[in-house]
C-alpha cells in the first residue's frame, strides 16, 4: 500500500497553503494498493517534533477502501473525522512555533470498520484499531514557520 500527494513528495516541504500560517487547506492524498481484504482505512497525521511531544493534526477513519482518495480540502464520502490536537474534528495544518518539523501522514488498512462517532479522540481510534491493522503506508512532509520578510522602502 502507498500514500502520496500531488502537493508534495515524500520528504519534501509541504506548501504554505496547507499550513495554519497559510490557508489551512488539507492536501489532496492518493492511496494505492489497498489490500482486497481491507474493510476500511484510517488516516492519522501528526508532528513528532512538537515541543510538548507528538501533536495530532488530523484523524480520518471508516474510509471506504474502494474510494480512498482525498480531494484537496475534503475527506472521502462517508468517512468520519476524529479530534485533532486543537480539539477540532477536521484538518489542522502545520504550525511549528520555530524550526522545521516533520509531518507524518500514515494510512492504516483495517479488517473492520471502526464505527466510532465523529470527534472521537486519537487514543480511542488507536484502541479500536488494535489487532485490526493489515497494512500501513506513510508519507512525510516538512514544514518550517515562514519568517515575515520586511517590505522594501
Amino acid at each position: 500500500m502507498q500514500i502520496s500527494s500531488p502537493a508534495f513528495r515524500n520528504g519534501e516541504t509541504i506548501p504554505h497553503q496547507y499550513s495554519r500560517y497559510g490557508e489551512d487547506r488539507s492536501p489532496a492524498l492518493e492511496i494505492d494498493g489497498v489490500p482486497p481484504e481491507a474493510q476500511s482505512l484510517a488516516l492519522i497525521v501528526d508532528d513528532p517534533d512538537a515541543p510538548r511531544g507528538t501533536f495530532t493534526h488530523w484523524i480520518v477513519f471508516d474510509i471506504d477502501p474502494a474510494a480512498p482518495s482525498f480531494p484537496e480540502e475534503n475527506v472521502p464520502r462517508n468517512a468520519r473525522e476524529g479530534k485533532n490536537g486543537w480539539s477540532d474534528a477536521h484538518y489542522g495544518g502545520p504550525k511549528p512555533p520555530s524550526g522545521e518539523h516533520r509531518y507524518f501522514f500514515r494510512v492504516f488498512a483495517l479488517d473492520t470498520k471502526l464505527n466510532l462517532p465523529r470527534g472521537t479522540s486519537r487514543n480511542e481510534v488507536e484502541q479500536a484499531m488494535k489487532g485490526h491493522v493489515i497494512a500501513t503506508a506513510e508519507l512525510m512532509g516538512r514544514y518550517a514557520k515562514q519568517e515575515a520578510v520586511p517590505a522594501a522602502d
